[in-house]
């Protein structure tokens, strides 16, 4: 199997777009990421193997430097931007959504559409809703590297010997409530900016106009007037009711420990879940639980793209060279099989890397199904008060739960707290 990935990924480096980059000597280009740990080592030997085949026929030569968790990273650019310091940017940056503003802000921002202009005869064959995930304003950001979705993660094998199977919506969850008892809890969770979007998304409403933020500065609530947000928050008073949910944020330790059988999470966890579980029981994967039965499937994409910085034409050139090969077919199924994320390329599913990784563990198709499902006019939410926005949806549906408001009284909250905020946000910001 390593021999034909090594074949594999000759191939696909071999075929790569070719461009000029006469000079003297290699062509020295610099990625940020913010990839830890196991993610890290592969994230430094696809940089390896870059330069040991692409790099070495192409004279390009990659440096790849750790700035830290996405947060550090952003800031550290934001900084940067500031001081209009951008000889010290990067030519490629591992890129998360808290920093998608800000990007294409930048007078040095060398988009996806500028690449593909400047090289004609490009041929991507990423996942749409993923790419769909790093436009902004039309203009698509970057390319979708470390992707992943939200997905539902419960005990199989208490749920099995009860005789339930996995929850597909809110109310199947509530029918576990004869299941929290002794200390166990069926579920726990409060909503916040994403997993809301994706309940309203569902219903067939962004969370805020502009498309979620993403075709200019959102301005108002567009999930009140088409009544999406108050048949989300009777959904979730009903769950609630039903003494299936608590209102706290959901806890892997507790998960993993057996003490909280439904959790939803990234589909990038399904790794470290199954190493953590050890086997003390079966970990079921479904798909994220719809709001009911009629709710359409499917959840917003989440994790990072690549992005780059214009630094001149050879460099540029050497930055597109190293992003088609970071998402290229070949990386994309063997960083999933490490890692647990999903391959953003679509030809990676045909790849017997994969293939062989959901034969092992069919858990991880279920992301990527559910990621195919999931329209590309499911967009994650980008707002200004970005912190302050996250921090008030949940304060405002605890609130509904712990001091029992109406779904009406939530509604004029939300439409109050949410609603100020991105008023205030413009007035400060015209």
């Amino acid at each position: 199997m390593k021999k034909l990935l090594a074949l594999l990924l000759s191939s696909v480096l071999l075929c790569v777009f070719s461009v000029s980059l006469a000079q003297e000597g290699p062509v020295r280009i610099t990625l940020w990421h913010s990839m830890s740990e196991e993610a890290g080592v592969l994230m430094e030997g696809y940089v390896r193997q870059f330069n040991e085949t692409v790099g070495k026929d192409k004279g390009i030569v990659v440096e790849a430097v750790y700035q830290g968790a996405y947060a550090d990273a952003v800031s550290k650019m934001n900084s940067v931007l500031t001081g209009k310091q951008y000889d010290v940017l990067p030519d490629v940056m591992q890129l998360d959504a808290t920093g998608k503003v800000s990007y294409a802000a930048a007078e040095t921002a060398y988009t996806v559409p500028e690449a593909l202009a400047d090289f004609p005869g490009t041929s991507l064959t990423l996942l749409a809703p993923a790419m769909a995930n790093w436009q902004l304003a039309g203009v698509q950001l970057g390319l979708p590297f470390a992707t992943s979705t939200t997905v539902t993660y419960y005990n199989k094998t208490a749920l099995d010997s009860a005789g339930f199977s996995a929850p597909q919506t809110l109310q199947d969850i509530a029918a576990l409530s004869s299941l929290a008892r002794d200390g166990v809890t069926v579920y726990a969770a409060i909503p916040n900016t994403p997993t809301l979007a994706n309940w309203l998304g569902q219903l067939g409403s962004d969370l805020v106009d502009q498309h979620n933020g993403t075709e200019g500065t959102a301005a108002r609530l567009a999930c009140i007037d088409n009544g999406a947000l108050a048949a989300f928050l009777q959904a979730w008073k009903d769950l609630y009711a039903s003494g299936a949910l608590v209102n706290a944020s959901g806890s892997t330790d507790e998960f993993v420990a057996g003490r909280q059988l439904v959790m939803t999470s990234s589909s990038s966890s399904i790794a470290s879940l199954t190493e953590r579980i050890g086997g003390a029981f079966e970990l079921g994967v479904a798909a994220y639980p719809r709001v009911n039965a009629q709710s359409a499937a499917g959840a917003t994409v989440s994790g990072s793209c690549l992005v780059m910085f214009d630094h001149g034409d050879a460099r540029k050139a050497a930055a597109w060279e190293l992003e088609q090969f970071l998402t290229s077919a070949p990386v994309q199924a063997d960083f999933a099989r490490g890692t647990g994320y999903l391959p953003s390329n679509a030809l990676a599913e045909e790849s017997d890397v994969w293939a062989q990784l959901v034969r092992e563990h069919p858990q991880y198709q279920v992301g990527l199904t559910q990621l195919a499902e999931t329209p590309d006019t499911m967009r994650s939410v980008t707002v200004g008060p970005s912190a302050d926005f996250y921090y008030g949806i949940i304060n405002d549906i605890s609130d509904m739960l712990e001091e029992d408001l109406s779904v009406e009284e939530t509604v004029q909250l939300m439409q109050d707290d949410l609603g100020g905020m991105l008023a205030q946000y413009l007035r400060a910001n015209p």
